[in-house]
């Protein structure tokens, strides 16, 4: 059986402990690999690893280190199809998802911050007469990335490639659920010639690795991405530490469609919104509030479609659904769609693991696409985080209602509004309180703009010019004005 293991100071090696967590495929819910289960021993090592090679690659020219992450992105093109299929049978989503989204978003990450790095300006300001001031931005130092289990390789990447683009080094610990994509990318930085200890990746338990990470005295920055309560326990070992600390948490997002909206093109998207990689996506449009006119007729184009996601093998092209990621994220999805029913909800339609899978995917972790009407804001399915295939549909009134039922949980992640009025569109964005709010789309991402929450959704941005200030500390130089 297959044995993931560490990347520390430029090599592969064994955990310390020499003890192993057994990986699951979702699709089969078989053991089919073991993943190192690290502790502060491995984050020890990797800390002392990136720490040493710090003043050299900081120092290292941006040209050099534009040709090494170039370098990283090629050869993640070449094996592109490994990585796709080592995702899917690590994550359960399909095989064309990985391949069309997660891959080529890994090695875009690498281009656009190997690149950014070429066109960097400095801020100057003068004092008349008296001094000219100007900024520069330092690397940091060494910088933890914990990076969840959803989209491994493509959110991994995304805090990997500006973290060392600036001139970091980092100690990286992917989910322990998904471990396999970051494994192949240790391999293609070796292949790659990235110096020793610039990226070191442990794997293992939050519990262990993730509290190591976050704790360690030499690690000046982390960024994480994954739940609130964990995000939650993130900030409080940083903050008296004094760490420079990005979160990207949990989401609740609605989607919000008027009587206006283009049917055609909206609910292709609404459900794409809402059942794209199972639900398993922190973007994801779980709470769907439709304007009363369009309300009913809505609601049955929409259930329609969902019916017809086929729901199989994530090997198989023919499948747009794949398993939830794990066990406990598919008795997540059961436990929710039975609360809802509790709380006065109708299932119009899912609501339980489908039939007709084939021999290999019978003990899989599958569910299928669940619609469910009649429920208010005040019920938990609407306020907590489910992370599943189970959306909710509501009616609403007016603007101001929708924003009220909009802003309404503790989350502020993204919306998507669906709308032919330009107007209406700019208002209700102004008004939302969500990090990102998408008009007319979903997932349509430049790599330029800022990315992340508000409220418990998450601090701070990522992504873009944010990214590259998140990783740096910025210095004021004041060279004073001879006077003549």
């Amino acid at each position: 059986m297959l044995r993931i293991l560490n990347y520390i100071n430029g090599r592969l090696v064994e955990p310390m402990g020499g003890t192993y967590l057994d990986n699951f495929e979702p699709a089969t819910g078989k053991v089919y690999s073991q993943v190192p289960d690290g502790d502060e021993r491995d984050v020890e090592a990797a800390v002392a690893a990136a720490d040493a090679a710090f003043p050299k690659w900081s120092r290292t020219p941006a040209a050099e280190r534009f040709r090494l992450l170039m370098k990283i992105a090629d050869l993640i093109d070449a094996r592109a199809d490994e990585l796709a299929r080592a995702e899917t049978i690590d994550n359960g989503k399909p095989l064309t998802l990985s391949r069309s989204l997660d891959i080529p978003r890994a090695a875009t990450n690498f281009r656009h911050f190997a690149t950014a790095i070429l066109h960097t300006h400095s801020e100057t300001h003068v004092t008349e007469g008296v001094a000219l001031n100007y900024t520069l931005r330092q690397p940091r130092g060494v910088c933890g990335l914990i990076s969840p289990w959803n989209l491994p390789l493509y959110l991994l990447t995304w805090k990997v490639a500006p973290a060392i683009a600036v001139g970091n080094t980092a100690v990286a610990k992917p989910s322990e659920i998904t471990p396999m994509t970051a494994y192949l990318l240790s391999q293609i930085c070796m292949d790659a010639g990235l110096p020793p200890g610039v990226l070191n990746i442990v794997h293992g338990l939050g519990a262990k690795v993730g509290s190591a990470i976050t704790a360690h005295p030499k690690i000046t920055t982390v960024s994480f991405t994954g739940g609130t309560v964990t995000g939650r326990e993130v900030a409080r070992t940083c903050a008296p530490l004094f760490k420079k600390v990005s979160l990207e948490l949990g989401g609740k997002n609605p989607t919000i469609v008027f009587a206006d909206a283009d049917m055609a093109l909206t609910i292709p998207g609404t459900v794409r919104a809402a059942f794209a990689n199972q639900g398993q996506v922190c973007l994801c449009g779980s709470r769907i509030y439709v304007e009363k006119p369009a309300y009913e007729p809505f609601v049955s184009r929409f259930v329609e479609a969902a019916k017809k996601l086929r729901v199989g093998d994530p090997l198989e092209p023919t499948s747009d659904q794949g398993a939830m990621v794990s066990k406990a994220q598919l008795d997540k999805s059961m436990f929710y769609v039975d609360l809802a029913r509790k709380e006065g909800g109708t299932i119009l339609c899912g609501g339980a693991p489908p039939t007709g899978l084939n021999e290999r995917c019978r003990d899989g972790y599958f569910f299928q696409p669940t619609v469910i009407t009649g429920l208010d804001d005040t019920c938990r399915v609407n306020r907590e985080e489910i992370f599943g295939p189970v959306v909710t549909i509501m009616p609403f009134s007016t603007e101001e209602d929708v924003v009220a039922h909009a802003n309404g949980t503790e989350y502020g992640l993204a919306a998507s509004v669906w709308t032919q009025s330009l107007p209406r569109a700019h208002r209700l964005a102004e008004k939302i309180q969500s990090g990102t709010v998408w008009v007319n789309c979903w997932l349509v991402r430049d790599l330029r703009v800022p990315f992340g929450g508000m409220k418990q959704s998450g601090v701070g941005r990522e992504g873009g010019d944010e990214a590259m200030r998140f990783f740096t500390e910025p210095k004021n130089v004041c060279v004073q004005v001879p006077q003549v």
